[in-house]
């Protein structure tokens, strides 16, 4: 059987710039999703989603941050293929409700922009967009899903995905320019962005009634 349905809820970003709160919705994500599932206890699920991210030091808790006044936008677009893995069995053919805590990962690919600042440190700088930068991360999602009818499924999640860039923010230069460039770059480079995205999904339900296999 197979679900299709909408994703909305809040993104948040996690780097060099801003706040350092790992589960801190400040703009909105949204999209759709698609899952085919396979046995009660797993799903193939794709999904595309959107969001705007922002970031700004004067919302850090860390006063080095806060004095030195970094602020971006950017967004967010991908596409993830994955598992979803549920805790519970999740029998879409039994006629009483379901519901279970479930696990989702997979890839993701997805597109932002590239930042730089405009100036050399220490001068105050602007962080600037320079272009697209296409990138992949990993999902890690947990989440709890509940049948409201037979046809329709109700889910809360929250999911965080780990990028394969550093410079979402602006802080790593030498993705844009191909070599170093200290006086631009700030923060730890030694480690990754992450963003994260929080809210609900409605699903519906179509095709014959599963007759589940162990594969």
């Amino acid at each position: 059987m197979f679900e299709i349905g909408g994703f909305i809820g809040g993104a948040n970003y996690i780097g060099d710039v801003g706040s350092t709160t790992y589960i801190n919705p400040n703009s909105l994500v949204a999209g759709g999703l698609v899952k085919w599932n396979r046995s009660d206890r797993h799903s193939f699920r794709f999904s595309l989603l959107y969001a705007d991210i922002q970031a700004n030091d004067a919302s850090s808790n860390q006063v080095r941050r806060q004095q030195r006044g970094y602020s971006f936008s950017n967004h967010v677009a991908e596409a993830s293929l994955g598992l979803e893995f549920n805790f519970w069995s999740f029998d879409l053919s039994e006629a009483e409700e379901q519901s279970t805590p479930y696990l989702y990962t997979g890839i993701t690919y997805f597109n932002s922009k590239h930042h730089l600042l405009d100036r050399d440190r220490p001068a105050k700088g602007i962080l600037e967009p320079q272009g697209d930068n296409w990138e992949f991360s990993i999902p890690m999602v947990f989440g709890y899903k509940q049948t409201i009818t037979r046809r329709i499924i109700a889910a809360v999640e929250v999911g965080a995905r780990y990028t394969f860039t550093d410079n979402m923010d602006g802080s790593n230069p030498q993705e844009v320019l191909g070599r170093r460039n200290p006086p631009r770059e700030f923060g730890n480079t030694n480690t990754t962005d992450w963003y994260v995205f929080s809210g609900v999904s409605l699903t519906f339900t179509f095709g014959r009634k599963p007759c589940y296999s162990h594969f």
